[in-house]
């Protein structure tokens, strides 16, 4: 473990829950001097300790030790709230559907950030009837390489892995889907928000100023 409960943490969550050193720590079975220890970084909890302090601020083990507290308004969860979380070690792709505390290899994860495609990441989307055919124009080396397309829609997630020296495209069925992502292992996560209405089979979205006035015309024909 690299990484422990801090004091001020503890001092955070326990003020935020509105009770005093010796309420929390007669919950805990200890003084309320070893609480004021805690918190002024002269001790640290026994590990123990460590799932009772969570369950008292109603957090998980992880929360606790890395500070970041996750608040999760949309308990029931929603893909368009969809977060990707990449290792840079062995390159896991984990998915949320909201906010999450993730962890691979001992590196705790940030979810990426997704930038709209450019010119240096160009997607074609072709619609063949109850799919859509997604091709990305990148090269795929094992030093530069797409490793995921993922189609998102209201209710799921459709997800396929590449691989370097492979193919970078993929077939995902319709369904709804109103958001693509693809990952990028040195430039990152990208979007592009599928444009309802339009079946540009012929040209697809090779013409990214094209592509983006048609996406102006169907957010104004179909109110998005």
């Amino acid at each position: 473990m690299n990484q422990y409960v801090t004091g001020a943490v503890i001092k955070e969550l326990r003020e935020k829950n509105k009770m005093t050193q010796l309420q929390l720590a007669e919950k805990l079975g200890v003084s309320d001097k070893t609480v004021s220890k805690w918190e002024t970084a002269k001790g640290y909890p026994d590990i123990t300790l460590l799932e009772p302090i969570a369950d008292t601020f109603s957090v998980s083990v992880t929360e606790l030790i890395s500070g970041n507290t996750v608040f999760n308004a949309n308990v029931s969860a929603n893909m368009m709230r969809s977060k990707f979380y990449v290792c840079p070690v062995c390159g896991n792709v984990i998915h949320s559907m909201g906010e999450a505390v993730i962890t691979c290899h001992g590196v705790y994860l940030s979810p990426a950030v997704a930038e709209e495609t450019d010119e240096s990441h160009m997607i074609f989307i072709e619609r063949v009837e109850d799919e859509f055919y997604v091709r990305i124009d990148h090269d795929m080396t094992k030093q530069h390489y797409i490793s995921f397309i993922a189609a998102a829609s209201s209710d799921r997630m459709q997800m396929v892995k590449l691989y370097p020296e492979g193919n970078v495209d993929a077939r995902f069925k319709i369904n709804g889907v109103k958001k693509l992502y693809f990952y990028c292992n040195r430039d990152g996560l990208f979007y592009i928000n599928v444009v309802k209405g339009i079946d540009d089979k012929e040209n697809a979205y090779d013409d990214t100023g094209k592509r983006k006035e048609l996406e102006r015309a169907a957010d104004i024909l179909f109110g998005q």
